[in-house]
């Protein structure tokens, strides 16, 4: 899976990497990511980030796997969610909590 990884340099603060897709822990569902945006907040820690740090807060995506404990959406429901971190990547593990389903009609 690719993701933005923090580079801990001044001149390009992410990098595209080859990471592992993350495990979903109970109460989670695996997301895969269609859109992402970038928040103020993320990028001043970007500047001097903590060791394993992955930024993504903010993201919108299809549920390719529902939570194991039976709670939030259903696997193909569309979604906007606000993982802890790692929503800047192909797939992220979000807390069903931090999830809210989109309308199955698109805007043009």
């Amino acid at each position: 899976m690719k993701a933005l990884v923090p580079t801990g340099q001044r001149r390009a603060l992410v990098a595209l990497a080859d990471t592992g897709v993350p495990e979903p822990q109970p109460g989670e569902a695996l997301v895969k990511v269609e859109a992402f945006s970038v928040n103020r907040g993320e990028i001043f820690q970007l500047e001097h980030p903590h060791p394993g740090t992955r930024p993504g807060k903010d993201i919108a995506g299809l549920v390719v796997q529902a939570a194991a404990d039976g709670t939030g959406p259903a696997v193909g429901q569309r979604v906007a969610g606000h993982p802890d971190a790692g929503g800047w990547a192909e797939y992220a593990a979000v807390p069903t909590t931090a999830l809210a389903p989109l309308p199955e009609e698109r805007l043009s």
